[in-house]
């Protein structure tokens, strides 16, 4: 009977819990876990926190005044930026609130309603790792038109 050719043995290092894994596979990857390390784990973070951040909100609410402005900004991550003229009395000053709008259907209608007086629904976000989610905080979800 014939007997079956030997199969050259490969050095391994590794314990009896874990794989092994051959000596030289660190040393010839090098380059892909070196990219890993300095590019895969940061990438991986930057995106949990974001969706931490965006996912709980640290308030909600709404506010009334008058929409002054909106317009999309961004260079690479539009989103559409506003601010609302919000008085209490007629004859004082407006505190004026700053706001971020990501949805086009949502802009819309802010634009629409420009001028006269609404009521916009808002979440505030805090901890968003970039301002290419919005300049502000406080993201608007709803409007609607204050009936007088």
């Amino acid at each position: 009977m014939a007997e079956a050719p030997e199969t050259p043995s490969i050095p391994t290092t590794g314990d009896a819990a874990g794989p092994a894994v051959p000596r030289g596979f660190i040393r010839r990857h090098w380059l892909a876990t070196t990219m890993l390390i300095l590019i895969g784990i940061p990438t991986f973070v930057f995106t949990v926190w974001a969706g931490v951040a965006l996912k709980f909100s640290y308030s909600e609410g709404t506010r009334t005044g008058f929409v002054q402005k909106l317009s999309k900004k961004g260079w690479v991550c539009k989103t559409w930026e506003g601010e609302m003229a919000m008085t209490a009395q007629p004859g004082v000053a407006p505190t004026l609130f700053q706001f971020t709008v990501r949805l086009d259907s949502v802009a819309g209608e802010v634009t629409r309603l420009e001028g006269k007086q609404v009521t916009l629904t808002y979440a505030e976000h805090k901890g968003v790792p970039s301002s290419c989610f919005g300049e502000t905080g406080h993201y608007v979800s709803g409007v609607s038109a204050v009936l007088k």
